[in-house]
């Protein structure tokens, strides 16, 4: 079908910052006894509003019987973040020729915090190709995976949920996307994903699974 409007998700989809965050954040929870392996951490949070995510983990760091996360925890892996997108962030590859040759209505729906965004759209040059049509999770009341962010987006632009596209990487992404009654596509063109990846979309739900944004554009011009 013609879609009226493509909702991107940020993070594993427009900017190559997930393999970051998911690095920096086990590096720093394991040096407060959570240990996660790599297959569990992504399939529990990656995707998840920022709430849940920080309340999640606080729940896990209190059952190990040692009371709320440290106060310099968040500040401490924020820093750390910033210092790791500020070096190594990048634009994952074949987006901007998509995004010269797509003339529909877009927008993206990231879970990331709004300042968070605007610096990463910003850093790789690819804002100008959704201004003002920027939306965060911290705009809505509920994050991923419920369908508030994509439902907002979509109100944002004029169109209704089932003639837009949605394109995301996490389970929770598309636990969301087709919660608000869109039609959802799986990406695993990230640097993070790993064999099988394609297959936790599809079981979350995924419509089709695209594996970069070559194959994106064909599919979008009929191919």
């Amino acid at each position: 079908m013609d879609f009226e409007a493509i909702l991107f998700d940020c993070d594993g989809v427009l900017v190559d910052s997930e393999r970051i965050y998911v690095d920096v954040e086990r590096d720093h929870l394991s040096r407060i006894g959570l240990n996660f392996e790599l297959d569990d951490y992504m399939a529990r949070f990656q995707g998840l509003g920022a709430n849940d995510f920080h309340s999640a983990l606080d729940a896990d760091y209190r059952a190990l019987g040692k009371g709320p996360l440290p106060e310099s925890f968040w500040p401490d892996l924020d820093a750390a973040t910033k210092l790791r997108m500020d070096a190594e962030l990048v634009d994952i590859r074949g987006i901007k020729p998509l995004l010269e040759a797509h003339t529909g209505p877009r927008a993206v729906a990231s879970s990331s915090s709004l300042p968070a965004l605007i610096r990463k759209l910003g850093h790789t040059g690819l804002s100008r190709y959704f201004e003002p049509h920027i939306y965060s999770g911290e705009q809505v009341e509920n994050g991923k995976p419920a369908p508030d962010l994509f439902l907002f987006a979509a109100g944002k632009l004029g169109i209704a949920p089932e003639r837009c596209l949605v394109i995301e990487d996490s389970s929770n992404g598309v636990i969301a996307g087709l919660a608000a009654g869109m039609t959802v596509w799986g990406f695993t063109g990230g640097g993070h994903c790993q064999a099988g990846h394609g297959r936790k979309l599809r079981a979350a739900g995924a419509d089709l699974v695209i594996a970069d944004h070559g194959e994106l554009a064909a599919r979008l011009n009929g191919g």
